[in-house]
C-alpha cells in the first residue's frame, strides 16, 4: 500500500490547495556551518510566492528552501509565479509583457532570514501586466520566472551581471512522481535553467496523510536536507547543466523518520491521471476536468502500471525513502552519451555520501 494515499481529492496530490505561512526564526548558524558563502541561488516555484494560504500550499516551501539556502551561507533571490501554476509543465508565455515586483512584507518568521546576504534574499513576484501587479493579475508560468531570471531580470533588478550558479526550485506542495513530472511546473522551472546552461535542483515534498495539507515540518527538514545536499554536491564539484536533479521528500509530519535518499528513475506509470467528464450527456459540449487516482493496491493496468523497479513513486510513496532523479533538458529516450559520466559521479555520490535525512 502507498502510505501516503488515504486522500479524499486525487486533485490534492499534484498541487494541493492553500497555505498561512509562519515559522519561528532560526538561530544564527556558526561561521563553520556556512559552506555555501559565495554561492549565488535563483529560486522560483509553482506554487508562487504568497504563502497566504491556510494549508500551505501557496509558496510556504519556497520560504523555508531560501531559509535554509541563506543559513548556509548563499546569496538568494527568488522570482516565482505571481499566482499558483501548478500543473504548467515547461509552458511559457510568448508575447505581451511581464512586471517581476518585488515583495516588500515577507510572510512572518521569514522576514530576516537573508538579512545578511549580499542580496538580501530579494523575494519578486512575476506577473503578466503592463505595470503593478495586483491581487488578481494573471502569472507568469514557472519557466517564463527562470527565462526572465536569466535573460535579463536578475541584472535589472539585483545587479547580477553574471547567471547564478544554481537554479532551485520548489519546495513544491506534493510529490512530482512518475507521469506527473511532465505536468510539474516546479520540474519545469529547473528544466528552463538547464536549458540556459545552469545547473538545477526541483525539490517536492508530500503532504501529510490527506495530501490535502503540507504540514511546515515536512517543508523544513526537506529544506535543511535541501541545503546540505547542494553543499555536498558543490564540495564535490557535481553541479552540471548537463541534467537537472529531481528530489522528492517523504511525509515526516506524524513523527516517522525519511529514509536514505536512494537514486532512482521516473517512474513509467501513473500516480493520478487527467479525467474529463461530459456535462448533460451524449452530445454535450462542456467536459469538466478532475484527476483520477491510480489503485492503491498497486494493481493497476495500462498508464497506471508501474514497470521500473527502480521508480521514484515506489521508494518515495510506497517504502518512505528521499527520492533522486535525473532529469535531462532534451527528454530523449534513455541517457544522453555527453551526460553518463556525470550522471555516473552523481549517482556514486546519492548511494554512499548524500546527507542523511
Amino acid at each position: 500500500m502507498r502510505t501516503y494515499l488515504a486522500l479524499t481529492t486525487a486533485a490534492a496530490v499534484l498541487a494541493g490547495v492553500g497555505a498561512t505561512a509562519y515559522a519561528a526564526t532560526p538561530a544564527a548558524p556558526a561561521q563553520d556551518a556556512r559552506p555555501l558563502t559565495g554561492l549565488r541561488v535563483l529560486i522560483s516555484n509553482d506554487d508562487s510566492m504568497r504563502a497566504a494560504r491556510a494549508n500551505n500550499s501557496d509558496g510556504l516551501g519556497l520560504y523555508e528552501l531560501r531559509r535554509a539556502l541563506c543559513a548556509a551561507g548563499a546569496d538568494v533571490v527568488v522570482m516565482a509565479p505571481w499566482q499558483v501554476q501548478s500543473g504548467k509543465g515547461t509552458a511559457v508565455t510568448n508575447g505581451g509583457v511581464v512586471t517581476a515586483q518585488r515583495r516588500t512584507t515577507l510572510p512572518a518568521g521569514y522576514e530576516s532570514d537573508c538579512a545578511g546576504a549580499p542580496s538580501q534574499g530579494a523575494v519578486f513576484g512575476v506577473c503578466l501586466a503592463d505595470g503593478a501587479c495586483a491581487d488578481d493579475t494573471p502569472s507568469a508560468t514557472p519557466a517564463d520566472t527562470v527565462k526572465l531570471a536569466l535573460r535579463g531580470g536578475l541584472k535589472a533588478k539585483v545587479g547580477w551581471s553574471e547567471h547564478p550558479d544554481l537554479v532551485l526550485t520548489g519546495i513544491n506542495s506534493g510529490p512530482n512522481v512518475s507521469a506527473s513530472v511532465n505536468d510539474s511546473g516546479t520540474v519545469g522551472a529547473a528544466v528552463a535553467a538547464i536549458d540556459q546552461g545552469v545547473p538545477a535542483i526541483a525539490f517536492s515534498s508530500s503532504g501529510d496523510a490527506t495530501n490535502t495539507f503540507f504540514p511546515l515540518a515536512n517543508y523544513r527538514v526537506h529544506a535543511d536536507f535541501g541545503a546540505r545536499l547542494v553543499a555536498g554536491l558543490v564540495e564535490r564539484d557535481l553541479l552540471n547543466p548537463a541534467f537537472a536533479l529531481k528530489v522528492d521528500y517523504p511525509d515526516v509530519s506524524a513523527g516517522q523518520r525519511a529514509k536514505a535518499p536512494v537514486w532512482t528513475r521516473v517512474g513509467d506509470g501513473a500516480v493520478v491521471f487527467h479525467d474529463f467528464r461530459q456535462r448533460g450527456g451524449a452530445g454535450g459540449d462542456t467536459f469538466d476536468i478532475a484527476l483520477g487516482l491510480c489503485p492503491l493496491d498497486g494493481s493497476g493496468a495500462g498508464e497506471c502500471a508501474e514497470g521500473r523497479a527502480d521508480a521514484d513513486s515506489t521508494w518515495l510513496l510506497d517504502k518512505g525513502h528521499v527520492t533522486i532523479a535525473p532529469i535531462t533538458w532534451d527528454r530523449t529516450y534513455g541517457t544522453p552519451v555527453d551526460a553518463r559520466r556525470e550522471l555516473n559521479r552523481v549517482e556514486r555520490y546519492v548511494r554512499h555520501d548524500a546527507p542523511r535525512p
